[in-house]
């Protein structure tokens, strides 16, 4: 597919002089359709299990982070699974309220908190994983075996790209990201 910048456009205020502006299709904007994407992965599989263990997409992210018996804390998490912190706090404290987590002290670090799955989660997580990945399954039934591992080399480099992209400064007088963002 075309890069989504390849048309100029006129600018509302064309007419006093100033430039034209680049047309931008979002049909076309990687960002835009990765997000599309996305959304529409995680809301057709949040369908599966939203109702039967009532528990949201934010609280199966955590679930499914922990799943593999990790401890983490509230930032690990939130950097793991590149949710918002509020978003990873609000989903914590929903999931502590419904026995899914525990939080303990960090041993060498008091004010930090360390989660872990309770029995309870770790049923959920076990009846969700094959669900989750019979769906993946089924996604990814429209690419041939090339074409998956292809797409995981490339999601692999699209990531590495925009992990260096966002550790850059920003430039002077940038402002500053939009909350939730």
């Amino acid at each position: 597919m075309p890069p989504a910048r390849r048309s100029r456009t006129a600018s509302p205020s064309s007419a006093s002089g100033q430039t034209d502006l680049p047309a931008l299709h979002l049909t076309r904007f990687l960002p835009y359709r990765l997000s599309v994407l996305a959304n529409t992965v995680s809301h057709t599989l949040a369908k599966l299990y939203e109702k039967r263990f009532g528990i949201t997409i934010p609280e199966w992210r955590i679930i499914a982070v922990l799943g593999g018996g990790e401890t983490m804390s509230a930032g690990e998490i939130a950097q793991r699974t590149a949710m918002d912190k509020v978003q990873v706090s609000r989903a914590i404290s929903r999931m502590l309220d419904s026995a899914l987590i525990l939080r303990e002290s960090g041993d060498t670090d008091r004010r930090k908190a360390l989660l872990t799955l309770t029995p309870k989660a770790l049923a959920i997580y076990a009846e969700i994983v094959p669900m989750a990945l019979t769906y993946e399954e089924e996604v990814t039934d429209a690419l041939s075996i090339d074409e998956r591992a292809q797409l995981d080399t490339l999601l692999s480099k699209l990531q590495a790209r925009a992990d260096q992209l966002a550790a850059r400064p920003a430039p002077a007088g940038a402002q500053a990201e939009p909350a939730g963002e």
